[in-house]
């Protein structure tokens, strides 16, 4: 049943909107969450689960995947349903001499921000990843990355808010958001309104859309990611591993249209598939996998691990992740309208970010301030 008042209402129920209801609720305000379709139905559904903290920019960035790391340790024993949070490392395979010397550089700047993230020859990388290609030029390995179960982590966090009291509406749209002297009044929904003075905007690669209904502009774009998924098979890695060039197509749009899918990234699953991905693309809305984005997907895994020639792929599929063009996300208040906050443009980091960022929007929310500065990623820096 809907709700006619609530102190915050979330719009959202992907890993950061479900994230951030369960802090809030946990701190014991009103809270309520929306989501139009499935509880983390679309980009937490379509993406992998790995806490990828070597993938990450040296500085805040970094900062905050590390403290982000902290609180699924300890969501891990707090929660009372398996998130499937495991912590094996992650390497990035290096492929010529002139990604070699990139990594270097790249292991130099992380371990000097905190990061125990080491660079390993050939022979070094073959010996904790045997079925690794030969022709491989070495790798990094970063032990402290880990991986979680998205989904498993959407239920239990949403679950989790609803037994402390948080109302959890799925299936319920967002058709327009009241506004009273520049602040937040009230969310029209299809199954009527809510009357609040806050909005969280969780809405992912929908959360321009959000931004139309109070005349504020946020540039977030989707970026599309075609994954594989192997049939069920004897374990033939340990951890997931990733093209080391997947950082410069993540972090260079040029780049990532010439090359999207020329980078490769292999995620080993608890019930034995791999999901293998992951393009980077620029196609507006287009859920849709393409011929070449798969094939150049596959043909790169295999050249990492030339073993998964002979292994079945059951099953290929989409999803859409909100990029910003500076790979930051947009967290905290709207300078220019009271009461609606940001929490969206994590693009494929929403997993890993994804309990820091329900913390420090609740702290923001109930007290104020943050314990890590938010002005790196306000929506003003884009102005």
């Amino acid at each position: 049943m809907l709700p006619q008042i609530a102190d915050v209402v979330i719009i959202g129920g992907g890993v950061i909107g479900t994230s951030i209801v369960y802090y809030l609720a946990n701190r014991g305000l009103d809270v309520v969450l929306l989501e139009k379709e499935g509880i983390g139905s679309k980009t937490s559904s379509a993406g992998e689960g790995v806490i990828f903290l070597q993938l990450k920019k040296p500085g805040i960035h970094l900062k905050i995947a590390m403290e982000s790391l902290k609180q699924y340790r300890k969501l891990r024993d707090e929660l009372d349903y398996d998130i499937e949070f495991t912590n094996h490392g992650t390497m990035l395979i290096i492929q010529n001499d002139e990604e070699f010397e990139a990594m270097r550089n790249h292991t130099k700047d992380l371990r000097e921000n905190g990061l125990p993230l080491k660079l390993l020859d050939r022979k070094e990388a073959r010996e904790i990843e045997p079925e690794l290609s030969e022709s491989i030029y070495g790798a990094t390995f970063s032990p402290l990355d880990a991986q979680v179960n998205p989904m498993n982590f959407s239920f239990a966090m949403a679950n989790s808010a609803r037994k402390m009291g948080a109302n959890i509406l799925p299936y319920t749209e967002v058709l327009g958001i009241k506004v009273k002297k520049e602040k937040i009044n009230e969310v029209v929904t299809n199954k009527g309104n809510i009357s609040t003075n806050i909005v969280v905007n969780a809405a992912g690669i929908f959360a321009p859309n959000i931004g139309k209904m109070v005349n504020v502009n946020i540039p977030i774009t989707p970026r599309r990611g075609q994954l594989l998924v192997t049939e069920v098979i004897p374990k033939i890695l340990n951890r997931p591993v990733t093209a080391a060039r997947y950082l410069a197509i993540k972090y260079n749009p040029d780049i990532a249209q010439i090359a999207a899918g020329k980078a490769a990234a292999i995620e080993p699953t608890e019930n034995g598939n791999l999901l293998i991905g992951s393009t980077r693309e620029f196609v507006g809305f287009n859920y849709y996998t393409t011929f070449e984005g798969i094939k150049d997907i596959a043909e790169n895994a295999i050249a990492m691990v030339p073993k998964l020639k002979n292994i079945s792929i059951i099953r290929t599929f989409a999803g859409l992740r909100p990029y910003t063009v500076d790979g930051l996300p947009i967290l905290g208040k709207v300078d220019d309208l009271k009461g609606f906050i940001m929490a969206a443009g994590h693009e494929g980091d929403g997993i890993a970010l994804a309990p820091i960022t329900g913390e420090l929007i609740a702290e923001l929310i109930a007290t104020g301030k943050t314990k890590i500065d938010l002005s790196k990623f306000n929506l003003e820096r884009f102005k």
